[in-house]
């Protein structure tokens, strides 16, 4: 993996999957001409400046005179989480208010609102969800996103993996978000739906089931969570759009798993150990989300610490930060 100019490898600052490819290549042309740069990656001046925008957007990289900067990568991850955490912030109370409305949209039937003012979905009570599901992925083109809490405990299992293999045969991307806890719940499970080409990723708790198929399909618990017998089909695609938005944000968070799915990278376990106590949830909470024991926890959080030269766990989030490693 390539490394930055002070030795450290660029991925393990998290910087988002869009723009770290491109920082890595433009990163050692700081403080040269732009058109050095460009012919340097064999690329048109115009295709490089349009490719730089993102960065450029973020910050992260500035053209003066002629001349392209790019800042340090601790500094390029801080910016980037900075609009990263703006974004999921967003995308996380809008998701509230859908969570909101929703029922109450769905449920309207007054013939005097105009048929594209509703959303077009269905609340329903659907025991075979599954099915459903496993019909979409045949009948629909499109990428599938899974937030998948607990789908390891069911019977039905099988029938995803099957579907999933069909789609990823198919050349479709499938992603999915576990919690932790996952890793030694259903090692079996997430070897098998990794050997058929899902792409997985874990976050400390995962707090909704979520299934997008494509632009246009979606499916959610109604309430949101886990224990609802109700379900949410939704086909509107801003709707379906706003749910692959907060999906997204919360992928680009998430921890990799590493091959053969046994274990998080080191620099994941602690970037989600840092993000919980971020967020200040307490040892024993951390403990059941990360699947680890409390008496590890305080251990990590203390070497955390200490490697950190803090004395509290805010400065250890705000030197995190301020290193990148969230």
């Amino acid at each position: 993996m390539a490394r930055a100019e002070d030795g450290r490898t660029v991925a393990a600052f998290g910087l988002p999957d869009r723009v770290e490819p491109l920082y890595r290549r433009i990163l050692p042309g700081s403080g040269q001409p732009v058109e050095q740069v460009a012919a340097s990656l064999l690329l048109p001046l115009d295709e490089l400046l349009a490719q730089l925008r993102p960065l450029l957007a973020l910050s992260i990289a500035s053209v003066e005179d002629g001349v392209l900067h790019v800042v340090d990568p601790a500094t390029a991850t801080s910016r980037a989480l900075a609009q990263q955490a703006e974004k999921l912030l967003v995308a996380s109370r809008d998701l509230s208010r859908i969570a909101d409305v929703l029922p109450g949209l769905l449920e309207v039937r007054d013939e005097h609102v105009p048929h594209e003012q509703l959303v077009d979905g269905d609340v329903s009570g659907m025991a075979d969800v599954p099915s459903l599901i496993a019909q979409w992925v045949r009948e629909n083109r499109g990428d599938l996103s899974f937030l998948r809490p607990d789908q390891w405990r069911f019977p039905s299992e099988s029938e995803m993996a099957v579907a999933v293999g069909n789609a990823v045969r198919a050349g479709r991307r499938v992603r999915a978000i576990y919690p932790a806890r996952a890793l030694r719940e259903a090692p079996e499970m997430l070897r098998t739906r990794a050997a058929i080409g899902e792409d997985i990723r874990v976050v400390p708790s995962v707090l909704t089931r979520l299934v997008i198929v494509g632009p246009r399909r979606a499916i959610v618990p109604e309430p949101l969570g886990v224990g609802s017998e109700r379900r949410v089909v939704l086909r509107q695609p801003a709707v379906v759009g706003m749910f692959q938005a907060y999906f997204d944000l919360l992928w680009e968070s998430a921890g990799r798993v590493e091959a053969g799915v046994g274990r998080l990278p080191e620099h994941d376990q602690r970037r989600l150990l840092l993000a919980e106590l971020a967020d200040g949830v307490k040892d024993e909470q951390i403990a059941r989300n990360l699947d680890i024991s409390l008496r590890t926890v305080r251990r990590r959080v203390a070497a955390l610490m200490d490697e950190l030269d803090v004395d509290t766990r805010f400065q250890a989030g705000v030197e995190a930060a301020h290193r990148g490693w969230l």
